[in-house]
């Protein structure tokens, strides 16, 4: 099969003769949607980056290649440099597509063994994200949005023991999605983790579940309430909005950054988008019904109104310093 500029498919591997030094294969599908809109998205790309040369496989009528590339969701988008597979991309992730692109297309020569950080590095920072908090799991997709059976399982046994854990989607890494398993000794995911140390797969978990174990292992997430207390003092200055400090996401949360970056008052941010349960039970916890909300040492001080009120009578610096 002939692909674009040169590219060859043989047998059940990607034979790259082009002279462009990047390229880019979408796997995609004819009944899925998100393929089309992310067609249009490549060609976008492909006209911002002449020397990047972009593909499409239809993962269906190349059942050999999408089996040794372990496409198992359309669409995949992997990068080849050399020849040789360097980045994967897992969704209709147009952003992540776009950052990719841009940084492996002006990025030099890649190294012989495919990963951008020598293997002492590789390990250190694994060894880092296993231990990135008590209970690590590692998954396809977010807790909020498994992208696969096993995972949707694992985030489920977690949520019903009340297990407190953070989670890294190996869909956004290659280089950890391939070396985890190396470094575990364990080839597939879920894979959690606690300490540091790795207790299993979903299997392992439904027999730690069955015998009781589980919550013998696992550390237990806070009660709402003690929760919700630790957010609010977490900075000095805090502030629960929709998005965070690099992108609001509504027009209240935007105007109440602006007014905090005018201050040059050091400050956290909190995206109750990202946590449901903090999301409602904040309104409750402070008796404020809407969002933005910004607290100094723990404190409600209120949403845009007041930020805005506070800061025309010259008294919102002394609040956020603490002088008042």
């Amino acid at each position: 099969m002939e692909c674009p500029r040169g590219g060859v498919l043989k047998g059940a591997g990607l034979v790259w003769t082009c002279p462009s030094s990047l390229l880019v294969v979408h796997f995609w599908a004819p009944w899925a949607p998100q393929c089309a809109q992310m067609n249009d998205v490549m060609a976008e790309l492909a006209r911002e980056h002449p020397q990047v040369s972009f593909v499409k496989l239809e993962a269906e009528a190349v059942p050999e290649v999408s089996e040794k590339y372990e496409i198992s969701s359309v669409p995949t988008f992997l990068f080849f440099k050399n020849s040789q597979k360097m980045d994967r991309l897992d969704g209709a992730h147009a952003p992540e597509l776009t950052k990719k692109v841009q940084r492996h297309a002006s990025s030099g020569s890649f190294p012989p063994s495919g990963n951008e950080h020598p293997k002492e590095d590789l390990t250190l920072r694994l060894k880092k994200l296993t231990h990135a908090a008590p209970c690590m799991l590692f998954m396809k997709g977010t807790p909020q949005e498994p992208r696969c059976g096993f995972s949707k399982q694992m985030v489920e046994i977690l949520n019903k023991h009340n297990i407190q854990f953070s989670s890294f989607d190996i869909f956004s890494d290659e280089e950890v999605r391939q070396g985890l398993k190396t470094y575990s000794n364990w080839p597939t995911y879920p894979q959690l983790y606690v300490s540091g140390e790795l207790i299993g797969g979903l299997d392992i978990i439904k027999e730690l579940e069955a015998s009781k174990e589980l919550d013998t292992i696992c550390p237990k997430a806070p009660k709402l309430e003690e929760r919700l207390k630790v957010l609010t003092k977490k900075a000095s200055v805090m502030l629960f909005m929709k998005g965070n400090k690099q992108e609001a996401k509504c027009g209240f949360s935007r105007q109440i950054l602006e007014i905090l970056n005018s201050t040059a008052v050091e400050y956290e941010t909190f995206d109750i988008l990202e946590d449901e349960e903090v999301r409602q039970g904040l309104k409750t916890y402070s008796n404020w019904p809407t969002y933005p909300q910004l607290y100094v040492k723990g404190e409600l001080v209120g949403g845009l109104d007041i930020v805005k009120e506070l800061k025309e009578n010259g008294e919102l610096l002394p609040i956020l310093k603490g002088e008042n």
